[in-house]
C-alpha cells in the first residue's frame, strides 16, 4: 500500500505537467509547459491534428457587434474545455476534437456591446467533484459540472450567482459582465468584471470572492476606496462616489504558496477626462496584492496616477524569480499598455529595480488637473514606442504616406503622458498598447519573460459633450482615434509589432524581434514591418516560443534562446488569442492548440476554428 502510494504521489506532478489546469499553464500566469516532445529540432513537422468549429461568430451584420474567439483552452484528465465568443462552454475529447458536450448560457445577442468575447473558464476541484467557473457578458456567474456539462445545483441559484447584484448604481448603466476567467484559491471563486468606462458614474469594479460549493459572497474589495479606508484621500471631495471603472477586465493571478492574489486594475472612468475625480485615484491603474483569503489589501503600487489615457493594467500579472546580487528573489512582473515592465517582491511590493517619479506635462483642459508626475522604472528598458518625431512619418507606400501627412495637419506630437487637449495631438502607446491582455510568458530555466507589443498611437483631440452631460469633454479621433491609414497601416516607420526577450536578472533585453507581417507589403519587396497583435504566447521546455496574436493569420513558432523563427503556418483567421499545449490521454502525444477568430478590430476576416497541432 505505501509503495502504491508513493507511486502516486510520484505520477501527480508528471499529470499535472501534462495538462493545463489554469488559464496560463499555473495559477502565476506563466504560460510555460514543461513538455519536451515538440522542440527546436523537429517543431518544423507540425501539422493539423483536428479542427473544431464552434458557430459562434458574427461580423456584425446578423448582430449589432462583432466576436473576438480568443479563448485558451484547458485540459484536465483528457478532455479540453474553452468558452466560445458567444459564451458557451464547450467540452471536447483532447485527443480527437470531438464534442462532449456544450453548455450554453443563452447570453444576450441583440443587445450592443464593445464586442461579443470570451477568454476561458476556470476548474476547481475537492477531489471528488469537478467543476468550470465562468462569468458571462450578461453578468452571470456559473458552477458547471465538468462531467456532465450541467450546472451545480447546489451552487447560487441552480448553479448560477446573479453578478450584478450590489454592483449597479441607481439610474446607471446595466451593463456588467466578465470576459476573462476568475482565480481559484482554495474553496474561492474569485472574480473581476468589465464595466462601461465612457461615463463618470456606472457599476462598481470591486473584486469578489465567493465560496466556490455555494457561492455565497465571502470578501468585496473596494477598488475605490470607501470613507476611512486607505486610499480614500488620494480622491478629493465627492470624485469616488460611485465612481465606475477601476475594474479587473484581464486575467487576475494567484501565488498558493503565499495566498496572494495579485490584480491588474483599470482606469476610473472616464478615461480621458478626469476633470471630476481629481487626485491620484487609488487603486486606478494599480498592481494590487490582497490577501487571498479576506480580500485585505497586502501593498499596492500605481503604475499611472489620474490616468486620461486609457492606460489601464490590460495584462495577467506573472509570477516570476530573479536573480540580484546573488539573491534569489519571488517576484510578480507586470507588462502595460505604456510599454513598462515593472517587477515586485511578492510579499512587500518592494521594486526589484528602481522606479522613479518623472515630470510630465500638465493638462490644458479647462478644470482637468493631471497628476505633475508619473513612475517609471529604470529597468528593463520599454518594449515599446512612446513617441513620434514628424519626420518618422510611414514611408511604406506613397499612399499610406499621403493619408497620414493629411491626418497629421496641425496636430502636435506628444511624449509619454501628454494630455490631451482641444488640439490634435499624436500619442504612443495607443489605447490597445504595447501590451494588452495576452500578456507576458516566462521560462523559469532562463528567467527570461517574453511579450509581444505593437506600435499602435492614437491621434486625438478633446471636443466639448451637449450641455447637461455628465462630463463636459469626450474625446474623438479619424479612424476610430487610432493613429493608422485605411489600410490598417501605422502611420509610423516600422516595426509595428515586436516580440520581447527581458532578461528578468539583468533586466536588460535578451532579443527582439519584429512579429508578424503584411502579405501586400511582403509581396511588393518590403521587409517584414510587423503587426497589430492582441492575444499571448506560450513558452515550453522544449526551447520553443508559440505564438499566434498577429493581424496576419499565421501561428509562429521561434527559439526562445535566439529569437530565431522556426516555424509558420497560416491559419483560417487571425488567431488574437493565447495557445496551450498538453499531452492526449490515450494518443500520448504533445498538443498545441489555438483560437483563430479573426476579426477583433483589425481586419474583416471572421472565423470559429479552435486548431490543434501536433506531429504525425
Amino acid at each position: 500500500m505505501h509503495r502504491i502510494l508513493c507511486l502516486l504521489l510520484l505520477c501527480a506532478p508528471l499529470a499535472d505537467a501534462q495538462e493545463w489546469r489554469s488559464y496560463a499553464g499555473s495559477p502565476g500566469g506563466r504560460k510555460y509547459s514543461p513538455l519536451k516532445q515538440i522542440g527546436r529540432a523537429n517543431v518544423g513537422g507540425l501539422r493539423v491534428a483536428w479542427t473544431f468549429h464552434t458557430g459562434d461568430v458574427s461580423d456584425g451584420k446578423e448582430f449589432p457587434v462583432r466576436s473576438a474567439f480568443e479563448t485558451t483552452p484547458l485540459m484536465v484528465d483528457g478532455v479540453l474545455y474553452f468558452t466560445t465568443a458567444f459564451n458557451r462552454l464547450i467540452a471536447l475529447d483532447a485527443d480527437t476534437g470531438r464534442q462532449k458536450w456544450a453548455f450554453d448560457p443563452k447570453i444576450s445577442r441583440t443587445v450592443s456591446r464593445n464586442l461579443f468575447i470570451h477568454r476561458g473558464a476556470a476548474y476547481w476541484t475537492d477531489g471528488r467533484r469537478k467543476r468550470l467557473y465562468y462569468g458571462t457578458l450578461d453578468g452571470d456567474l456559473f458552477a458547471i459540472d465538468a462531467n456532465s456539462g450541467e450546472p451545480a445545483a447546489d451552487f447560487g441559484v441552480h448553479g448560477k450567482v446573479d453578478l450584478k447584484e450590489g454592483m449597479l448604481i441607481p439610474g446607471g448603466s446595466q451593463s456588467y459582465g466578465m470576459t476573462s476567467p476568475p482565480a481559484i484559491y482554495k474553496n474561492l471563486v474569485i472574480c473581476g468584471s468589465i464595466v462601461p468606462d465612457g461615463e463618470p458614474r456606472g457599476p462598481s469594479g470591486d473584486v469578489r470572492a465567493f465560496d466556490a460549493l455555494t457561492g455565497k459572497l465571502v470578501w468585496r474589495f473596494h477598488t475605490v476606496p470607501r470613507p476611512g479606508e486607505f486610499g480614500h484621500d488620494t480622491w478629493e471631495g465627492e470624485g469616488w462616489k460611485d465612481r465606475g471603472g477601476a475594474n479587473a477586465w484581464s486575467i487576475l493571478s494567484v501565488d498558493e504558496e503565499r495566498g496572494i492574489v495579485f490584480l491588474p486594475l483599470t482606469s476610473p472612468s472616464t478615461d480621458f477626462w478626469g476633470g471630476d475625480r481629481k487626485g491620484m485615484g487609488l487603486f486606478g491603474d494599480s498592481l494590487v496584492a490582497l490577501d487571498a483569503s479576506t480580500g485585505k489589501r497586502l501593498w499596492h503600487f500605481q503604475t499611472v496616477h489620474h490616468d486620461v489615457w486609457d492606460y489601464d493594467l490590460p495584462a495577467q500579472p506573472v509570477l516570476v524569480e530573479v536573480k540580484k546580487d546573488g539573491r534569489l528573489i519571488p517576484a510578480v512582473a507586470q507588462v502595460t499598455k505604456t510599454g513598462f515592465t515593472f517587477l515586485f517582491e511578492r510579499m512587500k511590493g518592494t521594486p526589484v529595480y528602481d522606479i522613479v517619479e518623472k515630470p510630465v506635462p500638465p493638462s490644458r483642459m479647462p478644470g482637468e488637473q493631471a497628476w505633475p508626475t508619473q513612475p517609471f522604472p529604470l529597468k528593463p528598458p520599454p518594449f515599446a514606442r512612446q513617441s513620434m518625431k514628424p519626420g518618422e512619418l510611414t514611408d511604406v507606400t506613397g499612399e499610406s504616406r499621403a493619408f497620414c501627412a493629411q491626418l497629421i495637419e496641425g496636430a502636435e506630437f506628444g511624449q509619454l503622458f501628454t494630455p490631451a487637449s482641444e488640439k490634435p495631438v499624436v500619442l504612443f502607446p495607443g489605447t490597445n498598447g504595447g501590451a494588452n491582455w495576452g500578456g507576458a510568458s516566462y521560462d523559469p530555466e532562463t528567467r527570461t519573460l517574453y511579450v509581444n507589443s505593437h506600435d499602435n498611437g492614437m491621434l486625438v483631440r478633446m471636443v466639448k459633450r451637449p450641455e447637461g452631460s455628465a462630463v463636459p469633454y469626450r474625446t474623438r479621433g479619424p479612424v476610430y482615434g487610432r493613429f493608422w491609414d485605411k489600410n490598417r497601416y501605422p502611420c509610423q516607420k516600422p516595426p509595428w509589432g515586436q516580440l520581447t526577450a527581458i532578461d528578468l536578472d539583468k533586466g536588460e533585453f535578451r532579443w527582439q524581434v519584429t512579429l508578424g507581417a503584411f502579405d501586400e507589403l511582403t509581396a511588393k519587396g518590403i521587409p517584414p514591418t510587423g503587426t497589430s497583435n492582441i492575444g499571448g504566447s506560450l513558452v515550453t521546455a522544449g526551447g520553443v516560443l508559440f505564438i499566434g496574436a498577429t493581424n496576419d493569420s499565421r501561428f509562429r513558432a521561434f527559439d526562445k534562446d535566439t529569437g530565431r523563427l522556426l516555424w509558420e503556418t497560416r491559419l483560417p483567421a487571425s488567431a488574437h488569442a493565447t495557445p496551450m499545449t498538453y499531452v492526449g490521454k490515450k494518443t500520448k502525444k504533445q498538443f498545441v492548440v489555438i483560437a483563430a477568430g479573426g476579426g477583433n478590430k483589425y481586419n474583416e476576416t471572421f472565423s470559429d476554428a479552435l486548431v490543434a497541432y501536433w506531429l504525425p
